[in-house]
């Protein structure tokens, strides 16, 4: 497991973070419903290379959780602007996936943040977005916040598999599954979900463009939350490189095919 050693204060969000490594700063941004875990795997094989910076969304994994607490992609890039400047960082390479794609792109275009280099892969950047099930619980929050804790077990790991292409490891799921049980955890997942809202990626998709530094997009074949067209059309816009398919992985590139992620920040990181 990845230590989350530090703390920040940032909009009035108690955020949690880590860094290891040497070398060159890389920052690892995770997406939904995950947290900095996801990178457990994948992190400490960059270390030698890259001084890597993860941390936990506001509202997910260690960072604070609390009632009324804005955890859409609204703050998410703020909070990324704001590490940047706590942690001194100029171009660093940017690793993200999912809602962390989202906010990649969003502190890129709406912040001002320039990276060294952009691994971005099964994100959350082109409309419509948003499943079924995230319009159900969006109408009805409080009823799912409010559910026994049997039930929310039960649904939250059919959840989290239906994330991944091959089976979850009993130790992913309960990796995944932890920040978002008991009375705190459990109203903060059907929180985030309730957040969920197209308009912002509906705000900055119209300024995708061709970046200032190279892009390389992964997307799972399998992706069944996000298709596999998407993210073609979202290397068209702010690559000049194509899609990179990775096969035999769905959403949650990290447990099917985590050797991918990694080749491919070493490909970015070996061109300079």
């Amino acid at each position: 497991m990845l230590e989350l050693a530090h703390t920040s204060l940032i909009e009035g969000n108690a955020i949690r973070w880590g860094k290891i490594g040497n070398g060159p700063a890389l920052v690892a941004v995770h997406g939904t419903p995950f947290s900095s875990q996801v990178w457990r795997r994948i992190i400490p094989l960059l270390a030698d290379r890259r001084t890597v910076y993860y941390f936990d969304l506001a509202g997910y994994g260690a960072s604070e959780m609390r009632d009324g607490q804005d955890v859409s992609l609204g703050v998410q890039n703020r909070i990324l602007a704001a590490l940047f400047n706590e942690w001194q960082l100029d171009r660093p390479d940017v690793l993200a996936h999912d809602f962390g794609g989202a906010t990649a792109l969003r502190a890129y275009y709406l912040n001002g943040l320039r990276y060294a280099s952009l691994t971005i892969f099964d994100a959350v950047a082109l409309a419509p977005w948003g499943s079924p099930f995230v319009q159900h619980v969006r109408q009805h929050e409080a009823a799912f916040s409010g559910m026994p804790d049997y039930m929310h077990r039960a649904l939250l790991k059919a959840y989290l598999q239906t994330a991944a292409h091959n089976p979850l490891s009993d130790e992913a799921l309960d990796v995944y599954s932890h920040p978002w049980l008991g009375p705190v955890g459990q109203p903060a997942f059907y929180r985030q979900i309730a957040q969920m809202d197209q308009k912002y990626t509906d705000e900055v998709q119209g300024l995708y463009g061709r970046m200032d530094c190279p892009v390389q997009v992964l997307w799972g074949e399998e992706d069944a939350w996000i298709p596999h067209e998407r993210g073609e059309t979202l290397a068209a816009l702010i690559s000049d490189r194509p899609l990179a398919s990775v096969p035999n992985a769905g959403h949650l590139v990290q447990e099917d095919r985590p050797e991918a992620i990694v080749a491919a920040v070493f490909k970015q990181i070996g061109e300079r």
